[in-house]
């Protein structure tokens, strides 16, 4: 009624004559514009998430009522909902799932839940398995009824998480019991995954000073490999050394001998920052049991890292906050994740024009007109673009651009950036939560545009399961962005198949792996 009155207003007739209203008239068509725009955003009834995305309606952050809280089934209901708001809220904030979880990894999640209940720190058989390290000597005299993959954390929130999943999955395949070593800066920004029981390892773990382990540590699996120490499969604990510096005897470890001796070992100790799920569907073992566990290849990640990842109370609270701030009441939001590395140094204006020619190419934004202003309906559509960079230049170029000019289809676009630290400070506990709510506020984006070999970035398209455009690093392809197959990210430096020598390397379930978009020599799950 408001909105009818002032249009109203704004063209009745003017007493003094039809020369005073033809003058008034582009001023009052400009402020119906502004008005109808104004009051739209502010309206409670405004949607988020427009067609052309697949937005699905209005969204009740107080009920779930149109939003399958437990993910299809991935989520155990037997937690308290306010402890983490957001295990039960994400679904509603986010656009609904194309992919369906299989009934065999729900029935593996839950075996896995009692398992991880039995086992957790603070057990009477999570007691005796520590007490193995601390009496003997290297070497484990009884098989153990609990056996353990320790997580250390390498590297960026975006290592981190593609490891924690990785890991749980390696996990799960070997009926081992995942425990994350959480340091300083990475405690209070998950929650618990497991009902009932905690993945954080206790401060008195026998084995001290974890981040001392590296390629030169003697209880590396690849240095055992390599020495040929036969008492691989009776000592107490093995370090798995696999980040991207590892060497040909480490990358063994994806080799299916290598498996069976592993299997063991009652404590694994694992360092990485890269995704090797897809080595895992390498090793002929395994190859049953995930094809029944995954029947989509192309949403391994996204299933798991729902499952696993569930920011806490204080993440989540700065992803809400900022979300229905900014970016709710847009019609459609458009995800840009910007990352520019040392080792591949592109100079700004030249990045700029790709991104530009991405989001313009694909039609992800509008086109900017000559023109100051555009003639526009009440009803404009409005676009809100969230960049997440380190610095601000290229937000507000974007910004910038838009502000000056309308647009070609009279379509509004925002820009917002909710931080540029300046640089990556992966060792300050705040700059963490920042960067793990940028990438649930990524994951909430209608589409995502994403940089070549960002783990960041790769995150967010797992938590979205989102077909990401990917920007491509100039010396690539000509085209500035290329849209990925799925959600799933890239095992960017993986062992190459004949490392495992007589193994065959996973030849007959090769199909379900190939190349990656953005990296030639990286690997990635296909359906």
């Amino acid at each position: 009624m408001e909105r009818e009155s002032i249009a109203r207003r704004l063209t009745r007739p003017c007493a003094g004559g039809g020369e005073v209203a033809r003058l008034l008239l582009p001023a009052a068509v400009l402020v119906l514009i502004w008005v109808g725009t104004y009051l739209r955003l502010a309206s409670p009834e405004t949607r988020s998430g427009g067609a052309a995305f697949g937005s699905s309606g209005p969204k009740n952050y107080t009920s779930s009522s149109s939003a399958d809280r437990l993910l299809g089934g991935l989520l155990s209901p037997d937690f308290e909902a306010s402890t983490c708001l957001s295990r039960y809220q994400a679904a509603i904030y986010r656009n609904r799932s194309p992919y369906s979880p299989s009934s065999y990894l729900l029935h593996r999640l839950r075996e896995y839940e009692a398992l991880h209940r039995k086992c957790a720190p603070h057990t009477a058989l999570y007691d005796r398995s520590a007490a193995v390290l601390r009496s003997a000597g290297g070497n484990a005299s009884a098989a153990s009824e609990c056996q353990y993959v320790v997580w250390i954390p390498h590297n960026g929130i975006g290592n981190r998480v593609l490891t924690i999943v990785s890991a749980f999955l390696y996990a799960l395949l070997n009926n081992k019991v995942l425990l994350l070593h959480i340091p300083d800066d990475f405690t209070g920004l998950l929650c618990e995954p497991f009902p009932g029981a905690t993945w954080a390892l206790p401060a008195d773990f026998p084995i001290r000073d974890l981040f001392r382990f590296d390629t030169k540590a003697p209880e590396s699996f690849g240095n055992l490999l390599e020495s040929k120490d036969a008492s691989i499969d009776s000592r107490s604990y093995v370090y798995l050394h696999l980040p991207w510096y590892y060497g040909d005897w480490d990358k063994r470890f994806f080799c299916e001998d290598s498996q069976r001796t592993l299997r063991k070992v009652p404590w694994l100790l694992l360092k990485s920052d890269h995704y090797f799920v897809p080595s895992l569907f390498l090793v002929p073992e395994y190859a049953d049991e995930l094809r029944e566990l995954f029947p989509e290849r192309s949403a391994v990640f996204h299933h798991l890292v729902r499952y696993l990842i569930h920011p806490s109370n204080e993440v989540w609270g700065r992803v809400t906050r900022y979300y229905r701030a900014y970016l709710e009441k847009a019609d459609e939001r458009v995800g840009v994740q910007i990352r520019v590395f040392d080792n591949f140094w592109v100079p700004f204006e030249k990045m700029l024009e790709q991104i530009m020619s991405c989001l313009l190419g694909e039609r992800l934004l509008p086109k900017v007109s000559e023109n100051a202003v555009a003639a526009t309906s009440i009803d404009t559509k409005v676009k809100a673009v969230l960049v997440t960079y380190l610095k601000p230049d290229y937000s507000e170029k974007i910004r910038d651009a838009y502000y000056r000019r309308a647009t070609t289809t009279g379509e509004v676009v925002g820009v917002f950036q909710p931080s540029h630290e300046g640089s990556q400070q992966t060792d300050h506990r705040d700059h963490n939560v920042k960067a793990l709510a940028e990438i649930e506020l990524l994951s909430l984006s209608d589409a995502l545009v994403t940089t070549a070999w960002s783990t960041f970035g790769y995150v967010a398209q797992g938590l979205g399961g989102l077909r990401p455009w990917i920007l491509l690093r100039h010396t690539q392809s000509p085209d500035a962005c290329r849209q990925a197959a799925s959600p799933e990210p890239c095992y960017l430096m993986p062992p190459r198949p004949e490392q495992c020598f007589g193994d065959g390397g996973g030849h007959a379930i090769l199909r379900n792996v190939r190349q990656c978009e953005d990296e030639g020599g990286g690997i990635k799950l296909f359906d």
